[in-house]
């Protein structure tokens, strides 16, 4: 896999990136987004979807690697806002589409079939979207689930106040695994990553 370096990042969003990581909600890891950059080179999707867009950030450097249109979904109104600036600022606003709001609420409201979902929303609502996520998902296209190890702790012993979370992430992968329309593998890359093919 190659390193974040090798893409060539626009230097604006590797300093967007660099800042988030210190905040309350990073973006997603180095790790996890040279393996979106590089399944978005190697797949050229047309469509994809991002659930938990946050500030647009790992968005962006999607968009700016592919000519894909993008729907993105936010329900946080400040990074929601955020994201729309950002979107402008990288010149890819007439390829997105921003759904503010819940997931839960605006995923059976989407039409058509996507080529790749990032899924990196709330953890404990992962199985609820999956419904949805996989009518969206074109026969061949990924799924990307995001911190799906966290921390170490879904395989591991986790924190008594992180107890019910994991026993959300634990239930979300057993779902994966067992779906029959569905080939998953959980990488150790960034908090964890899970690539699901729809057959």
């Amino acid at each position: 896999m190659k390193t974040l370096a090798e893409f060539r990042l626009d230097p604006r969003l590797t300093e967007l990136r660099e800042r988030a990581k210190q905040g309350r909600d990073p973006t997603a890891a180095d790790e996890t987004l040279c393996y979106l950059l590089e399944t978005a080179e190697k797949t050229a999707p047309e469509r994809i979807l991002e659930i938990g867009a946050a500030e647009g950030l790992t968005s962006c450097a999607m968009l700016a690697r592919t000519e894909a249109r993008l729907t993105a979904i936010e329900r946080d109104p400040a990074r929601a806002a955020t994201a729309v600036k950002n979107f402008r600022l990288f010149g890819v606003s007439d390829r997105v589409t921003l759904h503010e709001g819940d997931a839960g609420e605006i995923l059976p409201m989407l039409e058509g079939e996507y080529d790749l979902v990032f899924l990196d929303g709330p953890k404990a609502q992962y199985l609820r979207y999956l419904p949805e996520c996989k009518r969206l998902l074109k026969r061949g296209g990924l799924l990307l689930s995001d911190d799906v190890l966290l921390f170490g702790w879904v395989t591991g012993e986790p924190p008594k106040k992180r107890r019910m979370l994991v026993e959300h992430i634990r239930e979300y992968l057993r779902a994966l695994q067992k779906d029959a329309e569905l080939e998953t593998e959980i990488l150790s890359i960034g908090e964890g990553l899970a690539v699901s093919r729809k057959k």
